[in-house]
């Protein structure tokens, strides 16, 4: 009998914790949602990350063409020609999502 009453306080207990930690939780969340928005809608935000995806495309076409030219005729043709449409690709002022890079 002392181990159903202990099994049901246990219960209970856990239960009262979880609606009281999911409603607590989820008033976090909405916190932390809201406050997310508002840097990303930060013009100086925006500004860094554009740059960086700019700065990272940069380097990534740089390293296709270093790597290319150092290992290309040792990787297997199926890679060598994947290599080579990624080159060609980066020739354009345009990347992959329809942007013009400078």
């Amino acid at each position: 009998m002392a181990a159903m009453r202990y099994r049901l306080t246990f219960a209970a207990g856990l239960a009262l914790g979880y609606v009281l930690g999911t409603r607590a939780g989820r008033e976090r969340y909405e916190q932390l949602k809201k406050s997310a928005r508002q840097v990303a809608q930060n013009p100086a935000v925006r500004n860094t990350a554009e740059t960086a995806a700019q700065q990272g495309r940069q380097f990534a076409g740089r390293a296709v063409h270093v790597v290319s030219d150092k290992v290309g005729d040792r990787v297997p043709q199926t890679v060598a020609a994947r290599v080579r449409s990624m080159r060609d690709r980066g020739h354009s002022n345009e990347d992959g999502w329809g942007t013009s890079t400078p």
